[in-house]
């Protein structure tokens, strides 16, 4: 199954999810063949992202329905300036008005939450990374929209990448256990990142072998003393309490990354609506 037959089987569940059997009141109220045109605009500003999801739930509906919008994904919009001007069946209006919204606010509250993040580390010289943290079947999107507001995605999925956890040390024994069956085990391919929650734990994994180490949850003071030690000999990567507020300050710190699941498990969804053309 390719990935565009994947999105497709995705957009079909939400819309069955909403319309079900059908959509009751619109069947009832307006005549098939009765046509119209609407626009959405945001009532603040955002980033825009998720304008494939949103035009393809109205497709789906109506392979006629004409949409256009004069922005790509990853651009500002101000207040109340049409994004989508769609025409086209009233029916399919209305019954997909709803979820496509749904998957246009939420994916550019992702990017708007991201753009901001992203700023607030800017000249820092650490990058800004998601994490797995994401809404189940929506991680294509949701990561997509993290690239739309100006982040960098970690690993898709597990097998994509090693990230041996405080659970798996635990179950392999100790950091170093962990690291040499990992190296032995793995493909060449893949860079070894290992979690750790307190500098003893980054000197056993640069004395491991990592290649990155997370730091899980460190104080400023901690990250700090911890580019100190590493710095040049593993990558950093900081993760654990990141938000808006304390992202600035983390970064300062000298760590090459820090990821942030609030990205995606956080971001408020943008404020859009959509509205008949008079």
């Amino acid at each position: 199954m390719t990935a565009t037959m994947d999105m497709d089987e995705l957009f079909r569940l939400a819309l069955l999810e909403d319309v079900g059997s059908g959509d009751a009141t619109t069947l009832s109220i307006i005549p098939p063949g009765l046509e119209a045109g609407a626009v959405v605009y945001g009532r603040e500003p955002f980033i825009l992202s998720g304008s494939r999801p949103f035009r393809r739930i109205f497709e789906l509906l109506d392979p006629e329905i004409r949409i256009k919008c004069p922005f790509p994904d990853g651009d500002r919009i101000e207040p109340n300036v049409a994004v989508f001007k769609l025409e086209g069946k009233v029916r399919a209006l209305l019954t997909g008005e709803r979820t496509a919204l749904n998957f246009a606010q939420r994916l550019s509250g992702i990017a708007t939450l991201t753009r901001k993040m992203s700023h607030a580390v800017a000249g820092t010289g650490c990058q800004l990374l998601d994490t797995r943290k994401t809404t189940p079947l929506w991680r294509s999107l949701e990561k997509e929209a993290v690239r739309h507001g100006g982040g960098r995605n970690h690993r898709f999925g597990l097998a994509d990448g090693i990230l041996i956890k405080d659970n798996h040390i635990a179950a392999a024994g100790s950091i170093k256990a962990a690291v040499r069956r990992a190296r032995e085990g793995a493909p060449h391919t893949l860079r070894i990142e290992i979690e750790v929650e307190s500098i003893g734990q980054l000197d056993e994994a640069i004395a491991a072998g990592a290649d990155i180490v997370l730091l899980d949850n460190f104080t400023l003071d901690m990250l700090r003393e911890a580019v100190e030690i590493g710095k040049g000999r593993v990558v950093l990567e900081a993760s654990g309490g990141v938000r808006l507020e304390t992202v600035r300050a983390i970064a300062e710190t000298g760590v090459d990354f820090v990821s942030c699941g609030a990205l995606t498990h956080s971001a408020r969804a943008i404020d859009l609506t959509m509205e008949f053309s008079a």
